[in-house]
């Protein structure tokens, strides 16, 4: 009955209350420390002896700031010297996930036991979320575009996370006092830049010496792996993705995919371009500009074989790789790609390096095309 009362009171103030996960005061004068971050262009993280400040740059807006939090440890005294920004404390006990993205790290990180609600359920393939949900340990807060209110307020979670789009409002959520975090770290236009956002999470998550352990290990690899790619002798011309529905979308020249095509040892036809995101061409444009390619690479839940790519588009067989059957697919369905490289680049690094150099052995996520 408390709780029944607790989610309709909370929902009749929905319309009058606003901002209320922003505490904004003073800015303290205790010295940081600036120098936790290293690869990151989005995101700086400035650690004091009271709390931890951390800002992330609007990738839409120049010199603007999206957004400011303040992490202090739950189990200390809220200081009252606080610089603007949204105070959340620390470790986060109960969240909600947005993306099963963020859902795999924070197994990765020993933290899967806060996480107490997601959105769009149905592109979660991870079956300790699903069991999770189940059992009626994780919530299922209904779409990301439109949560169900009632169930993110039964999950009393410490925070929301999710992925930020330009001039985003998340709806009626952000009138509840729940700090929202936005996680741009796929706005970021280096693999090692979205990785390391890994050390804001381990943060928020109380797995700080973690983050940091995985995160210099994925530089490591990453860094050892990039010299193998560059030592390539050809560098083959690589062409990704196909045509749907007339639109084929290609990772644009400043992105973090075509940086890991040509740390692979790849010549990526688009480097030229200075997008950060996808760029949407036709057929003819990418078969003008890529048909000579050496290696194309197919990330997809439908392409298998050459018999599919050919009944997706026939005009597919005009491509140099497609003559010579030089196709490498991943099955997004199968693999856990997407959940994967964001914070592991040098796992997609070795797959790119061992198909570029025409080794194409023991593929952790694509595979020769049938």
């Amino acid at each position: 009955m408390k709780k029944t009362l607790y989610i309709l009171t909370a929902i009749a103030i929905l319309t009058a209350v606003a901002g209320c996960g922003k505490v904004k005061t003073a800015h303290s004068n205790a010295p940081v420390n600036d120098s936790v971050i290293t690869h990151a262009e989005l995101l700086s993280i400035e650690e004091t002896a009271e709390y931890t400040l951390v800002k992330i740059t609007n990738p839409w807006l120049e010199n603007a700031v999206l957004h400011s939090y303040v992490l202090v440890p739950s189990d200390s005294v809220l200081p009252g010297n606080l610089p603007q920004g949204t105070v959340i404390r620390t470790p986060l006990r109960r969240a909600i996930v947005y993306s099963s993205v963020h859902t795999s790290l924070m197994k990765e990180l020993g933290a899967f036991g806060s996480l107490k609600g997601v959105t769009d359920l149905q592109f979660f393939s991870d079956s300790a979320v699903v069991a999770g949900v189940e059992r009626g340990e994780i919530a299922d807060c209904g779409s990301s575009m439109n949560p169900s209110v009632e169930r993110v307020i039964e999950a009393e979670p410490d925070a929301i996370m999710l992925s930020p789009y330009q001039d985003a409002t998340y709806g009626q959520i952000t009138k509840l006092d729940i700090p929202i975090v936005e996680c741009a770290d796929y706005m970021e236009t280096t693999p090692l830049g979205r990785a390391e956002w890994i050390k804001f999470y381990g943060l928020l998550l109380g797995k700080e010496q973690e983050a940091d352990s995985i995160f210099a290990q994925v530089v490591a690899d990453y860094t050892a792996l990039k010299a193998q790619g560059q030592s390539l002798q050809v560098k083959p011309k690589v062409l990704t993705e196909t045509v749907i529905s007339n639109v084929w979308d290609v990772p644009g020249g400043n992105s973090y995919m075509a940086q890991i095509i040509r740390d692979g040892g790849g010549n990526y036809p688009w480097s030229g371009d200075k997008h950060t995101g996808s760029l949407s061409l036709d057929f003819n444009q990418v078969l003008a500009t890529a048909q000579d390619a050496d290696v194309w690479l197919i990330k997809s839940f439908a392409i298998h074989s050459y018999d599919d790519l050919l009944g997706a588009y026939a005009l597919n067989r005009e491509f140099k790789a497609f003559k010579e059957r030089k196709i490498y697919a991943c099955d997004t369905n199968a693999s856990h790609l997407f959940e994967e490289f964001p914070f592991h680049p040098e796992r997609l690094l070795a797959d790119y390096i061992a198909i570029f150099g025409g080794k194409p052995e023991g593929l952790r996520f694509f595979k020769p095309l049938k």
